[in-house]
This record gives structure tokens, sequence and C-alpha cells, in this order.
């Protein structure tokens, strides 16, 4: 099981590193396919899958994407508008087929999944984006070794001991602060680079720490959503992973948090 995790993290990487390094169209596309696995899987564990919201949901998401591609950003909030008046018209016009919790799932896993995961292609695309939009990894995945090295030696209050027994509040702080140490040593190496951004060194400990507290936010909330349904994984597409949002659950939350700490910070 460790071989097989520690593989898919090594594939992980180097597909991250591939398609993040392009940028543009090739990072949309993978952006926007892992955005509907994503959706699909909740909305595999939520029961509306192959129901008529859930298709309401998946061509939300792919509108939202068609509208970002040709930047008509000022169309993205009424396509949301638009998701949750249809879902409210087919939850009044077929009651009582659906329960009000599996209209407000499917309007959810829109927001939940597509959009705020777009923000990694968004990142990409800013000014200085080629290396901003790492911190989104730096923020996540860094945050979650570092939590886990910290909670493994210093670990004794639990953070959330119902919903995840093995975390801890040292462990919570230690994933914060080695964020917040990778992105300043981030910025030393590459903050000379960065030309949208006036105080480097500030804005990416700044993000890091900030996008490490939500990350583990991210991470909790996926696995809060889990237990509710009383399932183990999201998926099994990944190996030794689970699926799309066992994966990228924390980088979900990291995506706009560090998204918009950049924007207001630089």
């Amino acid at each position: 099981m460790f071989t097989t995790r520690l593989i898919s993290g090594i594939i992980l990487v180097l597909l991250a590193v591939l398609f993040v390094g392009k940028g543009g169209l090739i990072l949309f596309g993978v952006t926007a396919l892992i955005s509907l696995v994503g959706l699909f899987e909740l909305y595999r564990v939520l029961g509306i899958e192959n129901r008529s919201v859930g298709a309401v949901g998946y061509i939300t998401a792919l509108s939202y994407y068609g509208i970002l591609w040709w930047e008509g950003h000022e169309y993205l909030n009424l396509m949301i508008i638009l998701c949750l008046m249809v879902l409210m018209g087919l939850y009044v016009f077929t009651f009582p087929k659906y329960k009000t919790e599996e209209i407000t799932g499917a309007f959810f896993g829109v927001c939940y999944v597509p959009v705020m995961l777009s923000f990694l292609y968004q990142t990409r695309e800013m000014q200085d984006g080629v290396y901003l939009v790492w911190l989104i990894f730096l923020s996540s995945w860094g945050c979650d070794t570092c939590a886990y090295c910290s909670g493994m030696l210093l670990g004794k209050h639990k953070l959330a001991p119902v919903l995840s027994p093995k975390k801890s509040i040292e462990g919570a702080i230690g994933g914060t602060l080695g964020s917040a140490i990778l992105g300043l040593i981030y910025a030393w190496l590459f903050g000379s680079r960065m030309h949208g951004i006036e105080e480097p060194v500030i804005a990416c400990t700044a993000a890091c720490a900030i996008a490490a507290v939500i990350s583990q936010i991210g991470d909790l909330a996926a696995s809060a959503i889990k237990r509710n349904h009383k399932v183990k994984d999201y998926g099994h597409i990944i190996p030794g992973h689970g699926g799309i949002l066992d994966r990228f659950d924390s980088m979900i939350f990291t995506a706009p948090a560090i998204y918009f700490v950049l924007t207001f910070l630089g």
C-alpha cells in the first residue's frame, strides 16, 4: 500500500510539474477535467450523480469553464445564479421528487469543486503566475507534510477528535508554520523574478500561511462529508490515494485562498 501510494504521489508531482509548468490550454483542460471528475465523485456520495439535478451541475460546470476560457468574467455570477434558479425550478415543478438537501447538494457541489478548483488555472494566468501558482502546492502538500511530521513528534491535543482523531493542534500549527517557511524560502529564491508583487517575501509568506490554515479546513471538510455519508474514499481513480477529492481536497481551498491573498497583497 505504501509503495503504491508513493509511486502514485511521484507520478502526480511529475504531472503537476508538466501541466502547471505549461499552463495555458493544457492546464485549463486538465483543471476542467479534474473538476468534472471531482464533481461526479461528490454527487455519487450524495446519490445524485445520475439524476437531473446532477446534470444541471455538470452543465453549469462546463458552462463556467467555457465562460472562463473566453474571458467573459462578467457572466460568471450570472451562470451561478442561473444554476440555482434551474435547480429551484426542478425542485418546485417536480415536487416532491427531490429533497431539499439534494437541491442544495447539487448547487454546493458546483461552487465547491469546479468554481474553487478553477483558481488553480486563474492563479497560473496572473502576472507572475508561472511562479505564484506553485504557492498553491506549497501551502497544500507542504502543509500536509509539515503537519504530519510535527503532529507525530509533538502532537498531544486533538484538533477535531470526533472527525479526525489523528490530527492535533500541534500538527496544525506546525503545518501552518512549515508552509509559511516554505513560502519565505520560495520568495527568497524566485522573488526577484516577480515583477507584479511589490514585496514578494511578505506576500508569499503570508499567502502560504493563510492558505495553510484554510487548507486544513478543506481537508477536514472533505472528511466530514465522507463521514456523514459513511464512505471511506470518494473514488479509486488514483491508486493508493482514492479519488480526485481525496487527493485535491485541501488544494480546492488553497487555490482560491492563494489567488485572493496575492490579489490583495500584490
